[in-house]
């Protein structure tokens, strides 16, 4: 979708827009409020103002949607497709890395009762098991911040991916 068609667009089609990058809906009323932007970085940059800070009830609710890394979202709605691309760019998984990573997902979910999240875009699965190793160390509260850093990262770069200039 070009900027200028998404500043176009009536609410419910913007909304329904940028639900697959984030399906948070004051992240998204405060974007599509925010329209027109006059150029894909001011929309980018309202979409980071809009996600400081995310509540913990938005995050629990945001997690919902996304599948544990290194494990294929299900289904073919453009969320799950979103996901296996940006985990299909971790490219083949080497046996003793992914038992590695699925080992570290079922601790962290013990840990902290939720699915262990990162942007895994521009990651090796290597960089991404030592981020969990180090994560599985942190508090609650450090997880929630870094969780919200998180989202925002896939957020934006869903949406930066979704809005063509």
């Amino acid at each position: 979708m070009l900027l200028e068609d998404f500043n176009a667009v009536g609410r419910a089609e913007a909304a329904a827009a940028l639900r697959p990058c984030l399906d948070i809906e004051r992240w998204i009323e405060e974007i599509v409020q925010g329209r027109p932007f006059g150029s894909a970085a001011s929309l980018l940059e309202a979409a980071n103002r809009a996600a400081e800070p995310f509540t913990g009830q938005e995050v629990e609710a945001a997690l919902a949607h996304h599948p544990r890394i290194g494990e294929r979202a299900a289904g073919n709605s453009t969320e799950a497709r979103l996901s296996q691309s940006e985990q299909a760019g971790l490219g083949t998984p080497d046996p003793a890395v992914a038992a590695a990573i699925a080992e570290g997902n079922r601790s962290y979910e013990e840990k902290f009762g939720q699915v262990f999240l990162i942007r895994a875009a521009g990651r090796s699965r290597e960089e991404i098991l030592a981020a969990l190793n180090t994560r599985l160390a942190h508090t609650p509260e450090q997880e929630q911040t870094i969780i919200g850093q998180q989202l925002r990262e896939i957020a934006v770069l869903r949406l930066e991916g979704l809005i063509g200039t």
